[in-house]
Order: C-alpha cells, then sequence, then structure tokens
C-alpha cells in the first residue's frame, strides 16, 4: 500500500504532537554514547519521522530509508538529509521480509503507522529481526482501534466496528493485524526477551481539513467492509464534521537484552 504525498503531509503536524516524547528519552539514554547513530526508518513514506526524530537524537546520523514508494523515497531523501548532522540513503523495496542481516550495525529501527498493515507472521519476523541483530525498536503511531468523537452517537461504534473488521481484512492472501498490532508487537518482542514500553499516542482533532479527511477515509473503509452503512453514510458525515475526535495510537519501544 502507498499513500499520497498531500496524505502525509496534512497528517504531519498531528503525527508529531501525538508520538511519545517519554519513550525518546529513553532511547536517547539507551543510545547514550554512541556516535555517528545509524537509524533505519521502515515505511518513511515522506520522511516525517526523521523529521520529527533527529533533532530529538541529537547529534551525528545517518538515516537508511525503507519504503516501496520511489517517489516517497525521493522526497524523504530530501528532507532528513538536509537536517544539519545528518546524512541519508535509501531503500527501495519490500519491507515484509527484512531480516537481522539487513539491520546488523544500526542503533535503531524506526517505523510509524505501519504495524497494522503487517500479519502476525510479518510482525513476528520483524521482531525476531531486530532482537537478534540487537537493534532497539521504536514503533510509534500504531492504530489502537478506538476512535472518540464528542459529541458521540449510537451510530459512531457501528462505524468503528466495521472500519476495525476492514483494517483486519485479507488483502492478496495476508491477513492484516490492524488494530491488534500494538498487541501483536508487544507480545512478539516480550517472548523474545526484549524489554518493551508502550505508551499512549492519540491524535486530538478539532473540525477542519484533517479531521475531514481522516473522517471520509474512516467511513468510506467501513462502508466498503459494511455496505450496509452506505445508506447512512452522507447524512453522518455531514453530522459527524463539526466533531471532535480522538484517534487513538500507541507507540511501543522494545530493548533487545543485548542492546
Amino acid at each position: 500500500m502507498t499513500f499520497a504525498p498531500e496524505w502525509l503531509a496534512l497528517r504531519e503536524k498531528a503525527d508529531a504532537d501525538a508520538r511519545s516524547t517519554e519513550l525518546v528519552e529513553v532511547v536517547r539514554a539507551t543510545l547514550v554514547n554512541r556516535n555517528p547513530l545509524t537509524i533505519r526508518d521502515l515505511g518513511c513514506g515522506s520522511g516525517s519521522m526523521g523529521r520529527w526524530l533527529a533533532g530529538r537524537l541529537g547529534g551525528v546520523q545517518h538515516w537508511v530509508l525503507h519504503d516501496r514508494d520511489p517517489r516517497l523515497l525521493g522526497l524523504a531523501e530530501a528532507s532528513v538529509s538536509a537536517i544539519e548532522n545528518v546524512t541519508a540513503e535509501t531503500r527501495e523495496g519490500d519491507l515484509t521480509s527484512l531480516k537481522a542481516a539487513d539491520i546488523a550495525g544500526a542503533d535503531l529501527v524506526t517505523c510509524s503507522a505501519l504495524l497494522d498493515l503487517l500479519t502476525a507472521e510479518e510482525m513476528n519476523a520483524l521482531a525476531a529481526a531486530c532482537v537478534e541483530a540487537h537493534v532497539p525498536a521504536l514503533f510509534t503511531l500504531s492504530v489502537a482501534g478506538r476512535i472518540e468523537l464528542d459529541p458521540a452517537e449510537p451510530l459512531d461504534a457501528a462505524f468503528q466496528d466495521a472500519f476495525n473488521a476492514h483494517q483486519r481484512r485479507v488483502v492478496d492472501g495476508r491477513r492484516l493485524l490492524g488494530p491488534d498490532a500494538p498487541a501483536a508487537a508487544e507480545e512478539a518482542f516480550a517472548a523474545l526477551g526484549a524489554s518493551v514500553r508502550t505508551a499512549s499516542s492519540p491524535w486530538t482533532l478539532n473540525p477542519g481539513a484533517l479531521s475531514n479527511e481522516w473522517l471520509k477515509g474512516w467511513a468510506d473503509a467501513a462502508v466498503e467492509q459494511e455496505p450496509a452503512l452506505a445508506a447512512e453514510v452522507s447524512e453522518y458525515l455531514r453530522r459527524r464534521s463539526t466533531a471532535s475526535a480522538v484517534v487513538h495510537h500507541v507507540d511501543l519501544l522494545a530493548i533487545p537484552r543485548a542492546a
């Protein structure tokens, strides 16, 4: 799955405001005295994780940006390499087959809003690669499957349930984790002996461009999963366009024992 640069730009501030800075402080303490840092960013999109994290980590850094979309990789490399004391290179291809050898030598593996697109088997393999390579992992903004709209109304639950089912759909023979991703990631790393910390990282949205775009995508996915909602969606979107929303996510930091 690929994402439009316009959507990634629209959500960048909400992502930045939501991610856990407390987990970053633990990362800083874990990587103290490592200079330069090598960071592998999986599903980098246009580079928002690099733009958010590089300054918070400080020091000299080299980012290896992984994505399957060459257009996004070009945008990410240009913006991340423009950060002071940061260099960047790109890797185009499928992220679901990464092995420990592919990330060996890195100081940190990161991703943002990616884990829900993996299967349970792929999540287990990614955790195993990080642990085997002794590389800490900071995985941010995994969807939690819980939305709060204010004011609430009865149809909210029906759309939420349908959206969550859509997130767990089978695509090309792969059953996606969707909102089960945070728990699956925590379980996978813990089973391999890693130290795991999680933090809530909710979007808090007031009515506006991002809220409207998110709401339309959320409702459209729900209708795709549950066509009976099609009769309700137009009027539902009209009513909910003035609502505020909290879209819950989870950040996770996993530190292998040897790291």
